[in-house]
């Protein structure tokens, strides 16, 4: 005990401590007391609320410094990329009216007013569709005053549903590629085969309302995911739309010719909104 007396910076520093732990014993219950805090506290409050201000504002202004440069790369970055797009679209455009030049001039070499693949488009709605006959018949309600005549294709979803079997004033029927009659006006169709060639065919129902691509030379040739289309060469189709995609390509019953399944491209469950194609060619 009497070292630690007679060593005076052991006793200095005890001594600190000491009024250190005093001091803020002191503080913390004067400031639980008073309503505001003590001067030396408030100073020293506010002298670090300045300094972080002063140091926050230039650190503020580089980060927003930074900020703005980076939304003016990104900016750059899709003006450069809508400027390439415009491009793109100015390209498609030129190489677009130049085909329909290059078509406008072979249609005069031929003396041709219309080709296989011109026609117009009708809307129309589907008012009624019988239980009975629910994959035969659809009747839609625009009619001859539309435009409308008999054997016209008729699409729905993106691929062909039917065609018109009978046109009245104001409204129609329409027979869907699904009908089960046998003496149904079918649609002549073609597909590209492996080889490059076309297969032409015709489409009919086989079993329970499936299509098949039927009448085909070298059906084997085609393979699964094919798509098919209009041939242009029967009724009032023009050439060009979808009918559906090759499923499978199997043989007949007796082996002899090739049976090609078609899973349909068009809305044949609901189509509550079709589109009449009228073909632009002279019959």
């Amino acid at each position: 005990m009497k070292k630690f007396l007679q060593n005076k910076k052991l006793l200095s520093a005890c001594i600190i401590v000491v009024l250190i732990f005093a001091i803020l014993g002191g503080s913390v219950s004067m400031r639980n007391k008073r309503n505001t805090p003590m001067i030396i506290q408030s100073f020293g409050n506010d002298v670090v609320a300045v300094g972080a201000r002063i140091i926050d504002f230039p650190l503020s202004f580089v980060s927003g410094s930074l900020n703005n440069v980076h939304d003016l790369m990104n900016t750059q970055n899709e003006n450069n990329y809508l400027k390439s797009k415009v491009t793109d679209l100015e390209q498609t455009k030129t190489r677009n009216a130049t085909l329909e030049a290059e078509n406008k001039q072979l249609k005069s070499a031929l003396k041709l007013k219309e080709s296989l693949t011109d026609y117009e488009k009708i809307q129309a709605s589907v008012i009624s569709r019988s239980p009975d006959s629910w994959s035969d018949l659809l009747i839609i309600n625009k009619g001859t005053t539309a435009g409308l005549r008999k054997n016209m294709a008729v699409m729905s979803g993106g691929g062909v549903i039917g065609r018109v079997v009978e046109v009245n004033a104001a409204s129609a029927k329409v027979e869907l590629i699904t009908t089960s009659d046998k003496s149904a006006n079918r649609f002549a169709v073609e597909a590209q085969a492996v080889n490059g060639k076309k297969v032409h065919g015709i489409i009919t129902v086989i079993g329970d309302n499936t299509l098949a691509f039927t009448q085909a030379v070298d059906g084997k040739k085609l393979k699964r995911g094919t798509k098919i289309y209009t041939s242009g060469m029967g009724g009032n189709s023009p050439k060009g739309l979808l009918v559906g995609t090759i499923a499978t390509t199997t043989h007949d019953t007796f082996g002899l010719s090739d049976l090609v399944k078609i899973t349909p491209a068009g809305e044949l469950n609901d189509p509550s909104v079709i589109t009449i194609i009228k073909r632009k060619v002279d019959d």
